[in-house]
């Protein structure tokens, strides 16, 4: 059965199963739109991670079948919580026994004793009742028990931090088990001590503002007065500042950076006051966020500029983005090629000179291929993620914009043409008066913007091109234009009132205006290279497929394997099936199965192991 025939038994399922969020239908727009406001302007006075300090800290230990067990496997996901085809498929894979990758060896990766959750467990904002349907009781369906009792970690991303984390610490910080899982934290940040010397940290940088000082003296206590020579550490982060700094915020690394050199790299000395050397390192950061998979590995001191897709080498330091748990797909074809970190122009004053260089992978999930063909779905009318067929409402909203825009069109009109009602101009208009005032339209454009060229050359520092969103209105005047001009067209029937002329201009406008405006709307969001309409071009669409996570190895040599896992489907098809704890549970009609992204990444716990060529 399908996710709307779930939803009919959601008394016995324990939670109603959700849709993908369909993130530019106008109502949905608008809550999130409210929810982002508010969390913005009252998070520094909503902020738990102060009030966190009066809770119980603890440094946790990844579960081990056995205490002299030397291995460890465990999971990283990030970004899940929406629909429920999406997450439940997901949930699925992780909670298998063990997964078998395709290929003549056929590999097994037994489940992992620990799962990390990297952020945004619930979309579009949180609550206890979205946390509910969307993340725990699809896991809970997944993994109702299990004997070796699996431990998980979460860490905050910005949509769970728009409730200043109220339900998310209900859910992960209350040691109450998601089915099989097991939640052991007390607050939004996290350090798991894992065998062969390595280390497992959450850091929860609160809508990327920065560290409060409850959080930055738990890391003192129980990871940098711990760490010994030589230690690997694993940092998840809610969000890949290293693209950020590269992208559009020079310093948006800062803290990840200021972080490793104070709390990684040395430790405060309590007698002296001074910061001394831990000879420990970073080796591997985490983050979800953007919904795709990523990967930069850290070009060595030996190696030239430019030297394109980097050999594997275990010395290579490495910074994942993995966010395909459930969410919509991100694009991958604008990353940048390159990440010196922190880059030249921050304005952090302690910083690696020179700093290490990331060069990108060339395997991406999606890659720049599919990227570019995904995203031009948007504005493909026969595609089912066509914008307005993907958004609920959108051409409704659109529909009334255009009506509203013909009233004021019609009524300029009017005016240019000396007549008192519009509906008369309409009536009595030639294409050539049409002509002219589309020209005197056009003139006044062009008047202003050479007065904004002309005020850029007093002031240089002022933008001389249109924003983004001056663009858009001006498309959509466009498309009211043609609109005006198909009404002018219309030989209205000489007997008609203007009552009627006017409805049935107004209906005309919706129509027209509904299906062209959308599409100009997508053309435009298609155009955008940066901000938040280029992330439209993606969200628009909710692309369920290409989800996936990662599976990781420690193994007794002490080396680091990442398996970067994507599902060749999720799954639409479930059924019911009685089950001894939860009564019944949806249960894929097909088990989801998986293959590797790209082949497994090998980390190595130092920089001193050499390299394989």
């Amino acid at each position: 059965m399908r996710t709307r025939e779930l939803r009919a038994h959601a008394e016995e399922i324990g939670f109603t199963p959700q849709e993908q969020t369909r993130w530019l239908a106008p109502r949905q727009l608008a809550r999130t739109a409210v929810k982002v406001v508010l969390a913005t302007v009252f998070a520094d006075y909503a902020d738990k991670r102060e009030i966190q300090g009066a809770l119980s800290a603890r440094m946790l230990r990844a579960p081990l079948h056995r205490p002299d067990a030397q291995e460890l496997w465990f999971d990283f996901v990030a970004d899940l919580g929406d629909g429920f085809d999406a997450t439940g498929s997901v949930a699925w894979a992780l909670a298998a026994p063990s997964l078998t990758l395709p290929g003549p060896a056929a590999t097994e990766l037994p489940r992992g004793a620990l799962l990390v959750l990297g952020g945004d467990e619930v979309y579009p904002t949180a609550s206890a009742r979205d946390y509910e349907d969307k993340t725990k009781g699809p896991y809970r369906a997944a993994l109702p028990t299990a004997d070796d009792e699996p431990l998980m970690v979460a860490l905050p991303g910005n949509h769970d931090w728009y409730d200043g984390l109220t339900a998310f610490l209900r859910v992960f910080a209350q040691q109450r088990p998601i089915g099989g899982w097991r939640t052991r934290q007390t607050r939004s940040y996290f350090v798991v001590q894992l065998p062969r010397r390595w280390w497992l940290v959450g850091l929860d940088s609160q809508l990327g503002e920065y560290f409060d000082d409850p959080q930055l003296r738990y890391f003192e206590t129980h990871l940098s007065a711990n760490l010994q020579p030589g230690d690997g550490v694993i940092v998840c982060s809610a969000e890949p500042t290293w693209v950020k700094s590269a992208d559009k915020d020079v310093d948006a690394f800062n803290a990840l950076h200021w972080f490793d050199r104070n709390y990684v790299r040395t430790r405060l000395d309590p007698q002296t006051g001074e910061r001394t050397p831990t000879d420990a390192a970073i080796r591997l950061w985490l983050t979800g966020d953007r919904h795709h998979y990523a990967r930069y590995a850290e070009r060595l001191p030996d190696e030239p500029a430019g030297t394109g897709d980097l050999p594997a080498d275990p010395r290579r330091r490495q910074l994942v983005t993995c966010g395909l748990g459930g969410a919509y797909l991100a694009a991958t074809h604008r990353l940048p090629a390159a990440l010196p970190l922190p880059p030249a122009g921050s304005r952090l004053r302690e910083k690696d000179d020179p700093p290490p260089v990331f060069d990108r992978a060339r395997t991406t999930h999606p890659d720049a291929a599919d990227s570019r063909r995904i995203s031009r779905g948007l504005a493909r009318p026969w595609s089912r993620t066509w914008l307005p067929r993907r958004n609920p409402g959108f051409a409704e909203l659109t529909a009334g914009v255009h009506a509203v825009l013909f009233l004021l069109t019609s009524f300029l009109f009017a005016l240019a043409e000396g007549v008192l009602r519009p509906v008369d101009a309409v009536r009595t208009a030639d294409a050539g008066d049409l002509g002219g005032f589309v020209g005197g339209l056009c003139g006044a454009v062009a008047v202003l913007f050479a007065f904004r060229w002309a005020y850029r050359l007093v002031r240089p520092h002022v933008r001389a091109t249109p924003s983004t969103g001056l663009v858009a209105v001006l498309v959509q005047v466009a498309v009211a234009l043609v609109v005006l001009a198909l009404c002018v067209a219309v030989p209205f029937p000489a007997d008609w009132s203007g009552w009627a002329v006017l409805v049935s201009c107004l209906v005309l406008a919706g129509l027209v205006g509904g299906a062209l405006g959308s599409e100009v709307f997508a053309l435009w969001v298609l155009s955008a290279r940066h901000g938040a309409a280029a992330e439209w071009q993606m969200s628009g669409q909710s692309v369920e497929e290409y989800k996936g996570f990662l599976r990781l190895h420690l193994a007794p040599d002490g080396d680091l394997t990442l398996y970067p896992l994507t599902l060749d489907r999720i799954c639409r098809d479930w059924r019911l099936q009685d089950d001894p704890s939860l009564g019944r549970r949806p249960v894929p009609a097909r088990p989801p199965t998986v293959r590797l992204i790209e082949e497994p990444v090998v980390v190595a716990r130092t920089a001193g192991k050499a390299g394989t060529p």
